[in-house]
């Protein structure tokens, strides 16, 4: 599969984004569909999941703000991000995991959360 991250932009501080992840290819074969982001020289980290179920979870620095959501219809996973701080500024990817345990990796969109 192929993923494509978007939505991205600058924002100030407590104002909010919608990131979008669309996914190209067979779609029937991903269970979890993840967010990450990498911020300036730091490592990158695990945001939050969705799996094909619905189920959800979420990095304890983000909950509360974010909601991760899918479309299985339109091949899609979102990621509604409220109440934007500085410290979530970075580049977000979003990431496929299939039942085999195959990941794929989209392009990722940056986000950049200032005054």
């Amino acid at each position: 599969v192929q993923l494509q991250a978007s939505g991205g932009g600058l924002v100030r501080p407590g104002g909010s984004l919608r990131l979008s992840c669309t996914v190209s290819g067979s779609i029937f074969n991903i269970n979890v569909m993840d967010w990450y982001r990498q911020a300036p020289g730091k490592q990158r980290e695990w945001v939050a999941s969705i799996t094909k179920g619905g189920i959800t979870h979420y990095a304890d620095s983000v909950w509360g703000r974010f909601t991760i959501s899918r479309d299985n219809g339109k091949n899609a996973v979102y990621l509604q991000m409220n109440d934007l701080k500085p410290e979530d500024t970075g580049v977000f990817n979003c990431r496929a995991v299939e039942y085999n345990g195959f990941t794929s990796w989209g392009k990722g969109t940056l986000v950049t959360v200032s005054s």
